[in-house]
């Protein structure tokens, strides 16, 4: 089997975390099951990721359009969220792990806001990686969030419409302050990014597996790193021009 190059290993790595329900279905389990056990892979990748050394992961958790889900299944979902993250606090403390959250927070139940809120609050001071969940999330609804307040500045005459660039946009997003991921993994099989990060995965390499969010831990994800070890990068150059661009920093 190949193996990982540590040296190669990308800064950011974002996931879609995809299949509970099929795996569920597939076993003749209840969906929330399928959750559940979603959750251990969540541990498991967690993990993995800080033992590997990758300093950025980010979770696609539960989107804006989740929301549309059967009641019963969402109240399920929030307290699956909440359960994880009062039983992963200490381990996110013993390994230097910060907590964040993006998203549409406000959205959620208050008792979920309030463990976030304390969960980000005793993690802020951690340093070795940083894990972010997307909650209530949805690129559009974060793009248009950040129009918003560009438009209101310009409104104010804080700023004029002319200083809108590239880097005032990503600065209004959820996502300032975070490098863009360079790997976009999305479990499951299927072939869409489902209103994830849109703006932030311009450059990203995308791996998409078969394998069922459940059954996806270190080995899987070792697979997706030594898969994405095998890319070039170009960002619009041409080969040859990566190549020459290499050459000169190593000399």
């Amino acid at each position: 089997m190949e193996t990982l190059d540590l040296q190669k290993l990308p800064q950011h790595v974002a996931i879609i975390m995809d299949g509970n329900g099929r795996w569920a279905k597939q076993r003749g389990m209840n969906r929330l099951r399928g959750h559940e056990e979603g959750a251990e892979s969540v541990r498991a990748i967690v993990r993995a990721n800080r033992e590997i050394g990758i300093p950025w992961l980010t979770l696609y958790a539960f989107s804006e359009e989740n929301w549309r889900r059967p009641k019963v299944e969402v109240e399920a979902l929030m307290v699956l969220l909440k359960r994880f993250l009062q039983s992963e606090l200490k381990e996110m403390l013993d390994n230097g792990i910060r907590f964040q959250a993006i998203g549409r927070l406000h959205k959620l139940p208050k008792d979920v806001q309030r463990t976030i809120r304390e969960t980000a609050e005793k993690t802020a001071h951690n340093r070795n990686m940083v894990l972010t969940l997307a909650l209530s999330y949805g690129a559009r609804q974060e793009m248009t969030d950040a129009v918003r307040k560009m438009v209101q500045r310009v409104e104010t005459g804080e700023m004029h419409s002319s200083d809108i660039n590239e880097a005032l946009v990503s600065g209004n997003l959820y996502t300032a302050n975070m490098p863009d991921p360079d790997l976009l993994i999305r479990t499951s099989g299927e072939c869409r990014v489902s209103n994830f990060l849109l703006w932030q995965i311009a450059y990203a390499e995308i791996y998409i597996t078969p394998t069922y969010w459940p059954d996806f831990r270190k080995e899987q994800y070792v697979e997706a790193l030594i898969e994405y070890q095998k890319r070039e990068r170009r960002f619009g150059a041409t080969g040859d021009q990566v190549a020459l661009s290499r050459e000169e920093r190593d000399d």
